[in-house]
């Protein structure tokens, strides 16, 4: 496998737009909530919130994904309205004040959540719990937007006891099948899914080191894969055990270096959306890698 081989072609497609898989796309975190990991509460002012999209999108992200509920291990659960309440005004001022263009994603495994934000213009449910709760694939069909089908086993509050593989990769490539075979038998079209891995979720680091070099085995499920580690605690267990005390402490809001270079990895292996914090870093390393490509594409013709 060359570092630069081509993405594979997919379309994502809305109502009214759509968007070429075949270039990579940055997806920006836009988290709306006061308890978020890394920057809760920064932007759970809707004027804030609209400003920071701005930003993300001047600097090169496409798609814009929005959290009305922070899904980090021991969260607290918020009620469906104050979820409502966190996520759909900013929609609503993200189109009205930047218009239809970006790609607005909700992280949400709510599907009243979901129904409300759509019908005030967002356009992909990315959904950690992969349509598990009850009437999630029911609505995911009635809405036909894209949906982010992410792998974790349990919850957020459950999740660690539960990281026991014998063969990550192939165990999160199953457990994937099985779940897009079950939600399309009941209702929700092949070309509307997007697969993530599920980074930080149900993993521990020797998972996570199996799954970021062997990502390219999930193009074999055939369908556009979408890659999250952001300032996840794998990134701080990888500075940890590098052996130099001054990565060791690092806090979450700088570990975007060792994010994007993680990204890089996933873009090599056939990830075409890039969920990161930092969109200027990612969009950097993306012009690079989208160089080399049409680079090494010119080369071998």
């Amino acid at each position: 496998m060359s570092l630069f081989d081509p993405l594979p072609a997919y379309t994502l497609y809305g109502p009214t737009k759509k968007l070429d898989l075949s270039q990579p796309h940055i997806m920006g975190i836009l988290n709306v909530t006061p308890d978020s990991f890394s920057d809760g509460g920064q932007f759970n002012a809707i004027d804030k919130a609209v400003e920071h999209c701005q930003y993300m999108l001047e600097s090169g992200a496409t798609i814009i994904d929005i959290g009305g509920e922070s899904t980090r291990p021991n969260a607290d659960s918020v009620a469906t309205t104050e979820e409502v309440e966190r996520v759909v005004p900013v929609v609503e001022a993200i189109r009205q004040q930047l218009g239809e263009e970006a790609w607005l994603s909700i992280d949400t495994s709510n599907p009243i959540v979901i129904q409300a934000a759509v019908e005030a213009g967002a356009d992909i449910w990315n959904d950690v719990r992969a349509l598990k709760r009850e009437g999630a694939i029911a609505m995911a069909a009635k809405l036909d937007v894209p949906v982010m089908l992410m792998h974790m086993r349990g919850e957020p509050t459950t999740m660690s006891s539960l990281a026991h593989y014998d063969d990550i990769v192939s165990e999160v490539s199953a457990e994937l099948t099985t779940r897009i075979d079950e939600v399309i038998a009941l209702g929700v079209e092949r070309d509307k899914i997007i697969i993530d891995p599920g980074f930080g979720f149900a993993k521990n680091y020797e998972h996570h080191r199996a799954l970021l070099t062997q990502l390219d085995r999930l193009k074999a499920l055939g369908l556009p894969l979408m890659f999250g580690v952001s300032r996840k605690r794998f990134l701080a267990e990888v500075l940890a055990n590098s052996g130099l005390d001054q990565l060791a402490t690092i806090k979450a809001p700088d570990r975007d270096t060792i994010g994007v270079a993680a990204g890089l990895f996933a873009l090599q292996q056939g990830a075409c959306i890039i969920r990161t914090h930092n969109v200027p870093m990612m969009q950097q390393a993306v012009a690079l890698w989208n160089q080399l490509s049409a680079y090494e594409q010119n080369r071998v013709q």
